[in-house]
């Protein structure tokens, strides 16, 4: 029996031709270069003869409003957005057709990250490279990166020097008593570290925040108890 062959063109659908776009996700821990890899491939895209446009979380203000900065100090012109669905409105419809690649830092702090690169790429024709942490300070998956994965065309995962030993880091260890996920810093709150010393300073910080409440304890305690009279 011959082979049977369609006469119809998946890509003539509605009588346009669509070139799918590409997902390229680059995760890590805090000060692994995820920043500085994001930026070099876009300079690249745009090295050659592409289109390119940046986008990072409006809540990321540490080194500049309107630029993603590595941590030391390399700088790209950037759309500080809300939310991604957003950056085609800002950007106008006419503009957004001619870019072909989207850089996107600090992807972690979009909640629409999975709709957005689902549209870019697949109908759109966009790549996308994102960049940001697979996990939080608890080693728990952090906004929606992780669920980039089963989309992406590569995936990069980095890692960082232990600041205590110099063995490779895959975690970042918060320095802090706060306990809420997004917790916005540098080296004044985050250091990255390996297991072992993850682990135990873990263990260290548990110990610390458990004497910092007891402080407060005794502290609301005292002062709820009236002074005596002589």
């Amino acid at each position: 029996m011959a082979a049977f062959r369609s006469s119809v063109s998946l890509s003539s659908i509605d009588g346009k031709h669509k070139t799918a776009g590409e997902i390229h996700v680059i995760v890590g821990p805090m000060f692994a270069g995820k920043t500085t890899s994001l930026l070099r491939r876009i300079k690249s895209e745009g090295n050659n003869g592409r289109n390119v446009a940046m986008i990072k979380s409006s809540k990321d203000t540490r080194y500049a409003k309107d630029s993603v900065v590595t941590h030391d100090g390399l700088k790209f012109p950037c759309w500080a957005l809300p939310d991604l669905a957003s950056f085609q409105q800002k950007l106008g419809d006419d503009a957004y057709q001619k870019v072909d690649v989207i850089g996107i830092d600090e992807a972690q702090f979009f909640e629409d990250l999975y709709d957005f690169c689902c549209k870019a790429a697949d109908h759109d024709g966009k790549t996308i490279i994102i960049a940001g942490l697979d996990g939080d300070y608890l080693r728990r998956s952090f906004g929606s990166v992780l669920d980039i994965i089963p989309l992406a065309d590569t995936i990069t995962k980095l890692t960082a020097r232990c600041e205590l030993c110099g063995k490779r880091a895959f975690f970042s260890l918060r320095k802090t008593a706060e306990t809420q996920t997004e917790l916005i810093g540098g080296a004044d709150v985050y250091m990255p570290v390996c297991r072992q010393h993850y682990v135990n300073g873990q263990v260290v910080m548990e110990a610390a925040r458990n004497v910092l409440e007891s402080c407060k304890v005794q502290s609301e305690s005292q002062a709820d108890t009236p002074a005596a009279v002589v």
